[in-house]
């Protein structure tokens, strides 16, 4: 799988993006009212219980502005953060903490929201197997998307469409022969993982015996899943994926599935709820 490079440089680009969206192209009309240089302390606080994440985009929007403010975090990315309380302090010149307000919230909220939704998930399962995201990402966000998910306690699925074969059911329409595509992908040898997405039983005993790497079973009732997972736990790792919710998640994982991979986290996750004060 690819690496996520979640690089300092990369972070202040991404803010500048975001910087640029919101004031293009006349800047901050509004805060501009305010004629007085003015210095003043601001803090961050949370107004919901949360697993914290995003805190070097906050960093970066503010001193993108101003390179004088000094932004002060209380909490780790990774730490649980409570109800009211404040998790940074920001102080400079009060002109330029508004200006970034709104892009350095919509980040740390978004950041949050995935880590804090992905971690749910997480101490239900308990270790029993692994919660991975999904390519259900928002084009252009995925790399933070998936640090999100890994600051929640959460695995990260392929990056891309070349960092493991995933022969899928519209792959076996397209072929009509999932043992063919099997094939093929073992034949070219690229020293990638292939996993191969099952929604049947008959489709499973169809390649039990070929050499790859996983088996992705897909909106099966958990009377079907657990006999399938017993058929291959012993050659194939094992992943279920399809419908999975914190309501269904506990038996799903009774299944004795190695993987369990969730679009919802990362696609529906609800933003946190942080505010700045002054």
């Amino acid at each position: 799988m690819s690496k996520i490079i979640l690089s300092q440089k990369y972070i202040s680009n991404i803010c500048k993006l975001a910087l640029n969206e919101d004031l293009y192209p006349s800047g901050d009309i509004t805060t501009d009212l305010i004629k007085h240089k003015l210095n003043k302390s601001a803090k961050i606080v949370s107004n919901e219980q949360c697993i914290l994440a995003g805190t070097d985009f906050v960093k970066h929007t503010f001193n993108l502005i101003d390179k004088k403010i000094k932004v002060t975090f209380k909490k780790k990315n990774g730490s649980t953060i409570k109800k009211g309380e404040v998790i940074c302090v920001i102080k400079g010149e009060i002109k330029n903490i508004l200006i970034g307000e709104r892009v350095a919230l919509n980040f740390l909220s978004h950041i949050s929201g995935i880590a804090t939704q992905t971690n749910k998930y997480v101490k239900i399962v308990r270790g029993k197997c692994k919660i991975c995201c999904t390519r259900k990402t928002i084009p252009n966000f995925r790399v933070i998307q998936k640090y999100a998910v890994k600051i929640g306690g959460g695995e990260n699925h392929r990056f891309n469409l070349s960092d493991e074969f995933l022969i899928k059911d519209n792959h076996i329409s397209a072929v009509k022969s999932i043992k063919d595509l099997v094939i093929a992908a073992v034949k070219k040898k690229m020293k990638r993982k292939i996993t191969v997405e099952i929604d049947n039983l008959k489709q499973l005993r169809s390649i039990i015996g070929l050499k790859f790497d996983r088996i992705l079973f897909d909106n099966m009732d958990l009377r079907t899943l657990k006999k399938g997972i017993r058929m291959v736990k012993k050659n194939y790792e094992t992943e279920a994926s399809g419908n999975i919710n914190l309501k269904n998640l506990k038996y799903i994982c009774s299944s004795g599935v190695d993987r369990i991979s969730v679009g919802r986290i990362t696609h529906s996750a609800p933003s946190i709820d942080f505010k700045l004060e002054l």
